[in-house]
Protein backbone atom coordinates (compact mmCIF):
# COMPACT_ATOMS: atom_id res chain seq x y z
CA UNK A 1 0.00 0.00 0.00
CA UNK A 2 1.31 3.35 -0.77
CA UNK A 3 0.41 5.82 1.88
CA UNK A 4 0.55 9.89 1.31
CA UNK A 5 1.52 11.68 4.55
CA UNK A 6 -1.01 13.42 6.36
CA UNK A 7 0.69 16.69 8.19
CA UNK A 8 -1.32 19.00 7.73
CA UNK A 9 0.28 20.86 4.67
CA UNK A 10 -1.31 20.75 1.09
CA UNK A 11 -3.89 18.97 -0.55
CA UNK A 12 -3.78 15.60 -0.12
CA UNK A 13 -7.37 14.32 -1.10
CA UNK A 14 -5.79 15.92 -5.22
CA UNK A 15 -2.94 13.36 -4.98
CA UNK A 16 -5.07 10.46 -3.37
CA UNK A 17 -7.34 11.10 -6.70
CA UNK A 18 -4.58 11.38 -9.24
CA UNK A 19 -3.89 7.84 -8.02
CA UNK A 20 -7.61 6.85 -8.08
CA UNK A 21 -7.66 7.75 -11.84
CA UNK A 22 -4.61 5.23 -12.66
CA UNK A 23 -6.44 2.38 -10.12
CA UNK A 24 -3.50 2.54 -7.70
CA UNK A 25 -4.93 2.11 -4.04
CA UNK A 26 -3.81 4.46 -1.74
CA UNK A 27 -4.46 5.56 1.68
CA UNK A 28 -3.97 8.93 3.76
CA UNK A 29 -3.02 8.70 7.51
CA UNK A 30 -0.62 10.30 10.12
CA UNK A 31 -0.38 7.47 11.91
CA UNK A 32 2.94 6.21 12.73
CA UNK A 33 1.99 2.61 12.38
CA UNK A 34 0.67 3.04 8.83
CA UNK A 35 3.64 4.96 8.02
CA UNK A 36 6.40 2.12 9.24
CA UNK A 37 4.16 -0.77 7.59
CA UNK A 38 3.65 1.49 3.62
CA UNK A 39 5.00 0.03 0.72
CA UNK A 40 5.99 3.21 -0.39
CA UNK A 41 5.39 6.95 0.87
CA UNK A 42 4.34 9.92 -0.69
CA UNK A 43 5.44 13.44 1.34
CA UNK A 44 3.29 16.40 -0.23
CA UNK A 45 2.90 19.85 0.76
CA UNK A 46 2.44 23.16 -0.07
CA UNK A 47 3.15 26.15 2.02
CA UNK A 48 6.29 27.54 4.04
CA UNK A 49 8.77 25.43 4.87
CA UNK A 50 9.19 25.94 8.91
CA UNK A 51 5.55 25.59 9.35
CA UNK A 52 5.55 22.07 7.62
CA UNK A 53 9.00 20.35 9.64
CA UNK A 54 7.18 21.75 12.91
CA UNK A 55 4.04 20.20 11.73
CA UNK A 56 6.00 16.72 11.38
CA UNK A 57 7.81 17.17 14.42
CA UNK A 58 4.77 17.69 16.69
CA UNK A 59 3.11 14.36 14.99
CA UNK A 60 5.75 12.55 15.73
CA UNK A 61 6.41 11.61 12.35
CA UNK A 62 9.92 13.14 11.45
CA UNK A 63 12.36 10.61 13.01
CA UNK A 64 9.49 8.44 12.11
CA UNK A 65 9.90 9.20 8.41
CA UNK A 66 14.14 9.50 9.06
CA UNK A 67 13.79 5.45 10.13
CA UNK A 68 11.38 4.37 7.45
CA UNK A 69 13.71 5.94 4.57
CA UNK A 70 16.91 6.13 5.59
CA UNK A 71 16.66 2.60 8.25
CA UNK A 72 13.97 0.26 6.27
CA UNK A 73 14.96 2.15 2.73
CA UNK A 74 10.85 2.43 1.81
CA UNK A 75 10.65 4.67 -1.50
CA UNK A 76 9.49 7.56 -1.05
CA UNK A 77 8.28 10.76 -3.16
CA UNK A 78 8.80 14.11 -2.35
CA UNK A 79 5.94 16.42 -4.15
CA UNK A 80 6.70 20.76 -4.34
CA UNK A 81 7.11 21.51 -0.31
CA UNK A 82 7.72 17.96 0.40
CA UNK A 83 10.43 17.83 -1.76
CA UNK A 84 12.27 21.03 -0.17
CA UNK A 85 12.06 19.57 3.51
CA UNK A 86 14.24 16.49 2.26
CA UNK A 87 16.73 19.13 1.56
CA UNK A 88 19.83 19.89 4.12
CA UNK A 89 18.57 23.88 4.60
CA UNK A 90 16.05 26.13 3.15
CA UNK A 91 16.28 29.92 3.29
CA UNK A 92 12.96 29.98 4.01
CA UNK A 93 12.78 30.07 7.55
CA UNK A 94 16.18 30.03 7.74
CA UNK A 95 15.53 26.37 8.25
CA UNK A 96 17.54 22.74 8.47
CA UNK A 97 15.38 20.03 6.78
CA UNK A 98 16.12 16.04 6.66
CA UNK A 99 18.62 16.44 4.80
CA UNK A 100 18.45 12.88 2.59
CA UNK A 101 19.77 14.47 -0.17
CA UNK A 102 23.35 17.14 -0.47
CA UNK A 103 20.97 19.89 -1.41
CA UNK A 104 19.57 23.14 -0.58
CA UNK A 105 16.43 25.65 -1.09
CA UNK A 106 16.75 28.97 -2.23
CA UNK A 107 14.60 31.72 -2.69
CA UNK A 108 13.95 33.04 -6.41
CA UNK A 109 15.87 36.27 -6.77
CA UNK A 110 16.00 37.92 -10.40
CA UNK A 111 17.20 41.01 -11.17
CA UNK A 112 14.67 42.34 -13.51
CA UNK A 113 10.16 41.78 -13.06
CA UNK A 114 10.13 40.20 -16.63
CA UNK A 115 9.74 36.90 -14.24
CA UNK A 116 7.44 36.97 -11.71
CA UNK A 117 7.87 34.97 -8.29
CA UNK A 118 6.35 32.60 -7.74
CA UNK A 119 6.93 30.41 -10.71
CA UNK A 120 3.68 29.36 -11.55
CA UNK A 121 2.12 27.31 -14.42
CA UNK A 122 3.77 24.94 -16.96
CA UNK A 123 6.55 23.86 -18.14
CA UNK A 124 8.91 21.47 -19.55
CA UNK A 125 11.62 19.20 -18.17
CA UNK A 126 15.42 18.65 -19.30
CA UNK A 127 15.76 14.95 -18.49
CA UNK A 128 19.23 13.43 -17.17
CA UNK A 129 17.52 9.58 -17.28
CA UNK A 130 14.55 8.46 -18.51
CA UNK A 131 14.86 5.57 -16.35
CA UNK A 132 12.92 5.58 -12.98
CA UNK A 133 9.91 7.96 -12.71
CA UNK A 134 10.09 9.78 -16.24
CA UNK A 135 9.46 6.27 -18.15
CA UNK A 136 7.78 7.56 -21.51
CA UNK A 137 8.32 11.23 -20.67
CA UNK A 138 9.98 13.24 -23.13
CA UNK A 139 10.85 17.52 -22.95
CA UNK A 140 7.38 17.44 -24.81
CA UNK A 141 5.52 16.74 -21.45
CA UNK A 142 5.09 19.61 -20.01
CA UNK A 143 4.06 19.92 -15.76
CA UNK A 144 2.40 22.28 -13.42
CA UNK A 145 4.51 24.27 -10.98
CA UNK A 146 3.91 26.75 -8.08
CA UNK A 147 7.00 27.85 -5.78
CA UNK A 148 8.90 30.47 -4.61
CA UNK A 149 11.75 28.60 -3.54
CA UNK A 150 14.04 26.09 -5.80
CA UNK A 151 16.79 23.38 -4.97
CA UNK A 152 20.26 23.41 -5.94
CA UNK A 153 22.05 19.77 -5.68
CA UNK A 154 25.84 19.31 -4.78
CA UNK A 155 26.09 16.08 -6.76
CA UNK A 156 25.05 15.66 -10.04
CA UNK A 157 24.75 12.07 -10.05
CA UNK A 158 21.37 12.93 -7.46
CA UNK A 159 19.76 15.31 -10.11
CA UNK A 160 17.39 13.10 -12.51
CA UNK A 161 15.64 16.31 -14.09
CA UNK A 162 15.93 20.09 -14.47
CA UNK A 163 13.89 23.10 -15.74
CA UNK A 164 14.69 26.32 -16.82
CA UNK A 165 13.02 29.52 -14.96
CA UNK A 166 15.72 32.44 -15.10
CA UNK A 167 18.04 30.13 -14.40
CA UNK A 168 18.35 26.03 -14.24
CA UNK A 169 16.89 24.31 -10.95
CA UNK A 170 16.41 21.17 -9.91
CA UNK A 171 12.88 20.02 -10.85
CA UNK A 172 13.76 16.57 -9.60
CA UNK A 173 15.94 14.58 -7.50
CA UNK A 174 16.54 10.92 -6.63
CA UNK A 175 19.19 8.98 -4.24
CA UNK A 176 18.51 5.31 -3.94
CA UNK A 177 14.65 4.69 -2.54
CA UNK A 178 14.51 8.99 -2.21
CA UNK A 179 12.61 10.43 -5.39
CA UNK A 180 11.54 14.70 -5.43
CA UNK A 181 9.65 16.66 -7.57
CA UNK A 182 9.46 20.29 -7.61
CA UNK A 183 6.10 19.88 -10.07
CA UNK A 184 2.95 18.80 -9.08
CA UNK A 185 2.46 15.49 -11.19
CA UNK A 186 -1.02 15.53 -9.19
CA UNK A 187 -2.36 18.41 -11.33
CA UNK A 188 0.14 17.68 -14.11
CA UNK A 189 -2.67 15.91 -16.15
CA UNK A 190 -1.59 12.64 -17.83
CA UNK A 191 2.12 13.63 -18.09
CA UNK A 192 1.88 14.00 -13.97
CA UNK A 193 -0.20 10.67 -13.65
CA UNK A 194 2.40 8.58 -15.94
CA UNK A 195 5.31 10.03 -13.20
CA UNK A 196 3.13 8.55 -10.26
CA UNK A 197 2.77 5.74 -11.80
CA UNK A 198 6.08 4.94 -12.86
CA UNK A 199 6.83 5.80 -8.66
CA UNK A 200 4.21 3.42 -7.87
CA UNK A 201 5.59 0.90 -9.77
CA UNK A 202 9.48 1.98 -9.99
CA UNK A 203 12.59 -0.14 -8.14
CA UNK A 204 15.34 1.54 -6.31
CA UNK A 205 17.96 3.15 -8.09
CA UNK A 206 21.94 1.89 -7.22
CA UNK A 207 24.09 4.72 -6.50
CA UNK A 208 27.75 4.38 -6.61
Amino acid sequence: MITIIDYGMGNLRSVQKAFERIRIPVKISDNVTDILSADKLILPGVGHFTQGLNNLKKKGLFDTLNEVVLERKRPILGICLGMQLMTEYSEEGNSNGFGWIKSKTKKFEFKTNDLKIPHMGWNNLALKTCESIFQSITADNFFYFVHSYYITCNNETDIIAETNYGNNFVSSFQKENIYGCQFHPEKSHDSGLQVLKNFAFSGIKNQS
